[in-house]
């Protein structure tokens, strides 16, 4: 391969500017450009889901997921407070929730999109709509080099507007990238999670953008770059049900973070180490084409994590210094008490108790 076809590997393939440039880096299958041209100017494509079984896939998904949910709990008071209902990662026992999280020919055009290989992470199923407000998976999930996450969400059935459907703001992935240094924060407390929701709102209605929204057919699914401003309606009728699974893929060769509760140049990013669904192989860190030291990784969690609850790392190192302190004169006590002097002068020390003892 020449030097020529490697250049910028770090840019999602659909966005490179030396697409259509041929032997200039990867270039896209001919078959998959439009839908690389609509993930660059709309940040999502839609595509009918290439599984000859999914019907039967479909059904039994929903037949094996419907008794986790508590059906009663949710129509009686989950449904006015707004709330959804969800299973994380039924992948791990659920075969066909695994079987649509690897599709291979998914994995293949998500590889091809991207110029990396597709390793889908973690699948949600839903039985309702999400009711999630407005969001950017990028501040959830993130990469170095940068977005390089998707999603892909499929519709279990068909989907009626008062169940609750997917919208998005297409032409939002455009925007820049929001992290906690753009909104002059930092993770402190964990209440940077809840900082960007507001600004989000605000820049949507200061542009005037409104939303659309998916109205799947069953079988339907919809590809979304981790950037893409989305969420999930209002659900209108609590007897519907919004049957869908979304999965999410890393890349290869990337460094997997989580930017809400990260703040690198104060020394901590809570890096993610996800499991290939694939594969159910873990997946490394890398940068570069190097692994990411595991040892920095554990220090710079470290250190997330203690941001995150409250704590710096300047309190730690205090109290630490505090503690070496004591222990510290703990032991000049004890070679003190164990000394000739401490046993010569302890009866003069017991007659000054005595006297004052007296008063």
């Amino acid at each position: 391969m020449s030097a020529t076809a490697k250049l910028l590997p770090g840019i999602p393939a659909f966005e490179s500017p030396l697409l259509g440039h041929p032997g200039l880096g990867h270039q896209i299958k001919p078959e998959n450009l439009p839908v690389a041209e609509a993930l660059r100017e709309k940040g999502y494509a839609v595509i009918d889901f290439p599984d000859a079984d999914f019907d039967a896939r479909a059904a039994s998904i929903r037949a094996a997921l419907d008794g986790t949910f508590d059906w009663a709990g949710w129509r009686k008071g989950g449904f006015e407070r707004n709330e959804g209902l969800r299973v994380q990662d039924a992948w791990k026992t659920n075969a066909d929730v695994r079987a649509v999280a690897a599709n291979p020919a998914v994995l293949d055009l998500l590889s091809d999109l991207y110029g990396r290989r597709a390793r889908p992470f973690q699948t949600l199923n839903f039985p309702v709509g999400t009711q999630q407000s407005v969001h950017s998976d990028a501040s959830h999930f993130a990469s170095v080099p940068e977005k390089f996450m998707c999603g892909v969400w499929v519709a279990l059935e068909d989907i009626e507007i008062d169940a609750g459907p997917l919208f998005y703001y297409p032409g939002t992935q455009k925007w820049p990238i929001l992290n906690n240094e753009h909104l002059g924060i930092t993770s402190h407390g964990g209440a940077s999670a809840h900082a960007y929701g507001p600004v989000w709102e605000t820049l949507l209605d200061a542009k005037g953008l409104k939303p659309e929204r998916f109205l799947a057919r069953k079988g339907q699914a919809l590809i979304w770059v981790s950037t893409i401003l989305h969420g999930g309606d209002r659900q209108l009728n609590k007897d519907k049900t919004r049957w869908s699974q979304v999965t999410h893929y890393f890349f290869d060769d990337c460094a997997y973070y989580t930017p809400f509760f990260s703040d690198p140049f104060h020394g901590s990013i809570l890096y993610r180490e996800p499991t290939d669904i694939s594969t159910g192989e873990p997946m490394r860190n890398m940068v570069g084409g190097l692994p990411v030291d595991p040892r920095y990784i554990a220090e710079a969690n470290a250190r997330a994590r203690h941001l995150r609850h409250s704590q710096t790392i300047a309190y730690d190192e205090r109290i630490a210094a505090l503690e070496a302190e004591l222990q510290q004169q703990i032991e000049r006590n004890a070679r003190l008490k164990s000394s000739l002097s401490w046993r010569i002068t302890a009866p003069l020390r017991r007659i000054g108790r005595a006297r004052a003892s007296a008063r």
